[in-house]
């Protein structure tokens, strides 16, 4: 590896190749248990609210680790926690796929997001170590965004062909052998990084950060899912609360978990902030897509799942295209730009009818997935460039949380805005004669309009069905136009509030604090803009 900045050679991007399969794993667990729910209810026989922790306790541990995380990792050195990950990862695959009860399953989903939350900053703040020179390091933030988009995309694709012929472990077990390949080729192939005076490890700042982000994502999560109650209010407000006690310990504390400093930083609290942002848009509107498929289009899982594959291809060429553009343009006009495509694939989304052909809902999902995709590298350079090196794995960890916060908030603000429009659309068009009780039923989702549908007379279950559809889409209509004003909002936002804070070069902004305001952590990353060794870099047999 080289040991001063300047250009990375074939073992650096190799390196960047192992650290793609843990990436790829970890975004494929949050999606590959879509089309395993009935063979795992058929076997397992789990309780409907086991069920819920089965698909979200995964998520919530990844969240709520990731500060703490990052963090270590700075300490122990970010290939060290790196290789932790890996054991606990590949183990609680195995435990999750040979699972014997409901329980068993929920215990090693849990183990899977401790697993996760150590792989996840470690790989890009390894990518931030690695590539020395900013260009590099833009193409390398590219590809590593890409293939996390690609892995939520990957992960029911694989999940069907998986369970077309094996049982509902092998969605997991499928993790165990790149886990053993990883553990071989990470002491090999990638270098270690840690901070050299971390100073000690502040254990109530990683209790608060977990009592401030469980609580809040849990509360967004239900109330999106089940409507206005009071627990997940009561939730959200103590997750705040606790949040705001996580701030004060930040600001006393003599090592905190998040240096108050980087948040000082343009790049680092805008990159965050506008990446909360895309996750919001993206994932808010997944659903929507997935449901206009399976349940308007009649399309079975897998091959939902398998059409759901062609906006990915817009991808790889998205976030190349935007990398190439950074090298030449001021960042926050090309993250202007892929908000302003993205809000244009929303804006095509608002034509789509029940009856449209098929190729609509692509195109116009391909250019949501094209623009977002365009922005992640982007964003995520900026928050990792401002970071000095010896923070990268808790600057890494803050923008990954964001990303969590963000989409846990677009699935819950989309998802209960495209339900109340579906259900007002449904109670003015359903045909007359049909029982109050199946209505009733049939305004809770699509899916439950399509079961009373086939339980009514043919006539009756058709013009219900035929009006189920038609609220839907109407419903994707209004999320889609709200999303796009959103997202032009935020383009213009982003040209006002971030324009100078990354140059064309994705240069670093650590140096334009001012030295009266710069703590000891921020001082390490202006010495690194001035060409000078942090002296936070370890090497395999040094």
């Amino acid at each position: 590896m080289t040991t001063v900045p300047g250009l990375a050679g074939r073992k650096e991007w190799l390196a960047l190749v192992v650290l793609a399969l843990p990436l790829l794993l970890v975004s494929m667990d949050i999606s590959i248990l879509f089309f395993a729910v009935p063979a795992i209810n058929a076997d397992l026989s789990p309780t409907s609210t086991q069920l819920l922790w089965i698909f979200d306790i995964y998520a919530f541990v990844l969240a709520g680790l990731l500060l703490t995380m990052g963090s270590l990792g700075d300490r122990v050195g970010r290939r060290a926690l790196l290789m932790v990950g890996t054991v606990f990862f590949g183990g609680a695959s195995l435990m999750a796929a040979y699972a014997t009860g409901a329980g068993m399953l929920i215990g090693a989903r849990a183990l899977l997001g401790v697993g996760g939350a150590c792989l996840l900053p470690s790989t890009l703040s390894l990518i931030r170590s690695i590539f020395t020179d900013q260009a590099q390091r833009a193409k390398a933030l590219g590809i590593w965004s890409a293939v996390l988009i690609s892995g939520v995309s990957v992960g029911p694709v694989l999940s069907g062909v998986l369970l077309e012929f094996f049982w509902w472990g092998s969605v997991f077990l499928v993790n165990a052998p790149v886990m053993v390949l990883l553990l071989v080729l990470a002491p090999r192939m990638l270098p270690e990084f840690k901070d050299p005076r971390p100073g000690p490890f502040d254990a109530l700042s990683c209790v608060l950060s977990l009592g401030a982000i469980l609580p809040v994502i849990y509360g967004i999560k239900e109330l999106g899912a089940h409507g206005t109650d009071v627990r997940p209010i009561v939730a959200i407000a103590a997750g705040l609360v606790v949040g705001c006690l996580f701030v004060l310990r930040q600001r006393t504390s003599r090592a905190p978990l998040l240096d108050m400093e980087l948040m000082r930083l343009r790049a680092f609290h805008g990159g965050v902030g506008f990446a909360m942002i895309s996750s919001w848009a993206m994932i808010g509107f997944a659903i929507f897509t997935t449901q206009y498929l399976q349940s308007v289009k009649g399309m079975s899982a897998l091959e939902a799942a398998l059409w759901s594959l062609t906006p990915a291809i817009g991808i790889f060429l998205a976030t190349g295209l935007s990398t190439a553009l950074a090298q030449r343009l001021d960042h926050a006009f090309v993250v202007a730009g892929s908000f302003t495509l993205t809000a244009a694939g929303f804006l095509f989304l608002t034509q789509v009818r029940a009856d449209s052909p098929l190729w609509m809902v692509l195109v116009g999902a391909g250019g949501l997935s094209a623009g977002v995709a365009a922005t992640m590298p982007l964003l995520t350079g900026m928050v990792v460039g401002s970071a000095p090196p010896e923070r990268a794995g808790v600057a890494s960890a803050t923008l990954q949380t964001g990303q969590e916060l963000g989409g846990a908030v677009g699935l819950a603000t989309l998802g209960t805005l495209g339900g109340a429009v579906y259900r007002d659309n449904l109670d003015e068009s359903v045909p007359d004669g049909l029982p109050a009780q199946a209505l009733e039923a049939a305004r809770e989702t699509l899916a439950a309009a399509e079961l009373v549908a086939g339980q009514l007379p043919d006539a009756l279950g058709r013009g219900l069905l035929a009006a189920a559809r038609d609220a839907f889409t109407d419903g994707l209509n209004t999320v889609a136009l709200t999303a796009a004003g959103v997202l032009l909002s935020a383009a213009v936002l982003v040209v006002l509030l971030m324009r100078g804070a990354a140059g064309p070069a994705g240069a670093d902004t650590a140096a334009r604090i001012p030295a009266g305001r710069r703590s000891g952590a921020v001082a390490v990353a202006t010495a690194e803009n001035d060409g000078s060794d942090s002296g936070g870099r370890s090497h395999p047999g040094v």
